[in-house]
């Protein structure tokens, strides 16, 4: 009998994760022997648990707040949009080093595309925020070859600083004061983490019209106050909840090779919050 491949959760703290539910339903889609396990580091030794994880077996692991800068520096190899995100949250361990990839702009886009059946090539898309999160999400959004990009944040040098980090999307990418955007767009997303504490990002009602998906990368029982105000002008609305199973998806598929099937796993996950 085969022991199963070892892979794990980092973060601290980790007791809230779904990922182990998430990608136990893969590995018995897929056939694949595997136990996933939460890992709490210490926050001054995520280097060590990440080793003391590798030497006892392990071949791969999900990376969460507050690592994913810390896995990019642990890292031997960098895949080219863990590069472009600036930050680390799937590592591969392998005979030739630690790959580090970040699967979190794949799994908005695939969940953007594939369940909400919105088209991203040649639309204008209003990105609210200039944090990790939207960092994160650039690259995988630019290669759907939309009209244009505009990252909107309260501060507008963060955002001007986001851009000139994608300084070869010259003229697609374009930053913005949050609360100066005059006119509506084809696709909001909300990379803030105002939806943690309940706050709503400064942003205007003429954002949104009948024809704007609005996007909040976070997700709960009940719809977001950002979801809930771009309902109330218009808008069609999604949350986070699918982005969490297609990140997790192409990481099983990074470490397994195979792409998992993800409706069923979306619904359970739904049904229990």
């Amino acid at each position: 009998m085969n022991l199963p491949d070892p892979y794990a959760v980092i973060g601290n703290p980790i007791a809230h994760s779904k990922s182990p539910q998430i990608h136990a339903r893969f590995a018995e889609q897929t056939g694949h022997v595997i136990s996933y396990e939460r890992l709490l580091a210490p926050l001054d030794a995520f280097k060590r648990t990440v080793r003391d994880f590798i030497a006892a077996g392990g071949c791969g692991a999900n990376v969460t707040v507050p690592f994913k800068l810390e896995a990019l520096a642990l890292a031997d190899q960098l895949t080219p949009r863990a590069e472009a995100a600036g930050a680390v949250n799937t590592l591969k361990f392998t005979a030739q080093g630690i790959l580090g990839d970040n699967t979190d702009g794949v799994g908005l886009v695939n969940d953007i595309v594939s369940h909400a059946g919105v088209k991203l090539e040649g639309r204008r898309i209003l990105l609210l925020g200039a944090g990790g999160a939207a960092r994160g999400v650039i690259y995988p959004l630019l290669a759907q070859q939309p009209a244009q990009i505009v990252i909107a944040n309260r501060t507008l040098a963060r955002a001007e600083e986001l851009v000139s980090h994608f300084s070869q999307a010259s003229g697609k990418l374009v930053a913005h004061e949050l609360n100066d955007l005059p006119e509506a767009f084809d696709i909001v997303i909300n990379a803030t983490s105002a939806s943690l504490s309940s706050e709503l990002p400064a942003c205007s009602p003429t954002i949104f019209a009948p024809h704007t998906f609005a996007y909040d990368m976070m997700y709960g029982a009940a719809p977001t106050v950002f979801m809930q105000f771009a309902s109330q002008h218009g808008a069609r609305v999604r949350d986070g909840l699918g982005m969490l199973v297609e990140q997790a998806a192409a990481s099983f598929l990074l470490w397994r090779g195979v792409m998992p099937e993800t409706a069923s796993v979306y619904q359970m996950l739904r049904e229990q919050l």
